[in-house]
């Protein structure tokens, strides 16, 4: 299973779009600090997710997420 997701900084106001295979793994991933793009909006936490079957299909939604018609959804 495989996911695309949007997370939110609890600090700032930044909305962080991706796409993994385990959700929970990725969230303690950015909350660790090992994105540095992102570091410093630590922490994060998980505001809206969508599960797919393959990698493909998730890729195709965060891209979705990124574009303006995503980003106002």
């Amino acid at each position: 299973m495989f996911f695309a997701y949007v997370i939110k900084s609890l600090n700032y106001q930044l909305l962080y779009k991706g796409h993994c295979e385990d959700l929970d793994k990725r969230l303690i991933q950015h909350n660790s600090g090992i994105t540095p793009s992102i570091r410093k909006y630590i922490p994060f936490e998980v505001v809206y997710f969508e599960t797919f079957d393959t990698r493909e299909e998730a890729i195709k939604r965060e891209k979705y997420f990124k574009s303006a018609a995503g980003r106002s959804f």
